[in-house]
């Protein structure tokens, strides 16, 4: 019985000593997931239960590891992360502050990505790379943004700040600042040159191929009516 408590006690202590270190250095990670997320109730919920912030921890970790060029250590870190929480990052990525992974689940960041500050992933996006060779393959995703769900953006790209992926894109090109891309592959539709509104609304967003058609539609529609009545 005292073999027990003492186990029980020995949990309890080191639960503890992971919400507030959680708490402490992650301090931005838990801040976006309460803004972001309107499911997200309390600060020990997110410590507990989100695989996102899970995911970064175990990164953090790994890329100590990495840093000090003990690889092995820093990929068995990762991959043990990646089947604990459904979300792969390669312990040579560099990620900023305030990364919120929404859900998660096959979420990929490559080697050499480079995620930067307050930025919003969701489930099923892959920042992946082109080709076999080594050095730089993988995107520059600036600050403030958001890659909707299923998302793939691949290459050595960058993707400006304040920029909005929309669900199961394919951008293999750069993405100037203030930006929308939507489609496969990407296309790039600007809203007035101002920063775009983080509404996390993914089924207003504006195609410019699918508006392109319309209008050609409505302009055939308006010959025929004026062919009918000369």
């Amino acid at each position: 019985m005292p073999f027990i408590l003492s186990l029980l006690l020995l949990v309890c202590g080191a639960l503890l000593a992971v919400f507030a270190a959680s708490a402490l250095f992650f301090r931005d990670e838990i801040n976006a997931a309460r803004s972001k997320d309107p499911a997200a109730r309390s600060l020990l919920e997110i410590v507990i239960l989100y695989q996102g912030l899970h995911a970064l921890l175990c990164y953090r970790v790994a890329r100590v590891f990495f840093r000090l060029k003990l690889y092995l250590a820093a990929r068995l870190v990762s991959q043990f992360g990646r089947q604990w929480t459904g979300i792969e990052i390669h312990p040579g990525a560099v990620i900023g502050r305030g990364l919120f992974i929404d859900h998660g689940m096959g979420v990929v960041i490559g080697e050499t990505a480079v995620v930067g500050n307050n930025v919003l992933l969701y489930q099923g996006v892959t920042l992946g790379g082109t080709g076999i060779r080594k050095g730089k393959r993988h995107p520059t995703v600036g600050d403030n943004v958001v890659i909707g769900a299923g998302a793939k953006v691949l290459g050595d790209i960058k993707i400006g700040d304040n920029s909005y992926i929309g669900a199961n894109a394919v951008v293999i090109k750069d993405v100037p600042p203030n930006s929308t891309v939507v489609g496969v592959p990407g296309r790039i539709t600007r809203q007035d040159g101002k920063k775009i509104d983080v509404s996390l609304d993914h089924i207003h967003i504006l195609d410019p191929l699918v508006e392109s058609i319309e209008a050609l539609q409505k302009r055939i529609e308006q010959l025929e009516k004026d062919r009918k009545t000369n």
